[in-house]
């Protein structure tokens, strides 16, 4: 794919999610060089919506096949270590990703190294603020919405009355 020229210093990610057998799991990624835990997140890419890219990172360097919500959940700051030993700061635009598959074989298996974790180990593995302060917002999110509420237990109650 073409990497589009507009727009260099922001990137797109993905952050990959599951139900687990002990709740809401999330996918981290090592980064190439300095093996820091992140998620999927890439460059832009000519002719595909934001969502679409972040979708493109999370199969190239994860496997990961699943849906993508369109509206992201926020972004957050990183320096992006060049080639030459320089810095770019970039800003990264923050798409959940609910996954149905992790492929056997990606284009970046043998570069990577994945690790599903739960809400606290990422949270831990991950050292960028903002990306952390995003897992912890998706995840109390996430818990508000799966979890059950007395008001609606008690109409469920009622309905199998009738």
């Amino acid at each position: 794919m073409t990497v589009s020229k507009q727009s260099e210093h922001i990137q797109y990610g993905a952050l990959p999610w599951r139900r687990g057998r002990g709740g809401l799991e999330i996918l981290l990624v090592t980064t190439l060089n300095t093996k820091r835990w992140i998620v999927p997140k890439g460059w832009p890419l000519a002719g595909h919506a934001p969502a679409e890219c972040a979708e493109h990172e999370a199969l190239e360097e994860a496997g990961l096949l699943g849906k993508m919500q369109p509206k992201p959940l926020g972004s957050f700051p990183y320096e992006k270590s060049s080639r030459g030993g320089d810095n770019l700061s970039c800003n990264v635009l923050l798409f959940a990703m609910e996954v149905k598959q992790q492929r056997r074989l990606w284009p970046e298996k043998k570069l990577r190294e994945t690790r599903w974790c739960s809400v606290e180990e990422a949270l831990e593995r991950v050292s960028n603020p903002g990306l952390r302060s995003l897992i912890q917002e998706f995840a109390e999110d996430w818990h508000s919405r799966t979890t059950d509420r007395p008001d609606s237990v008690a109409v469920t109650h009622e309905q199998q009355k009738s």
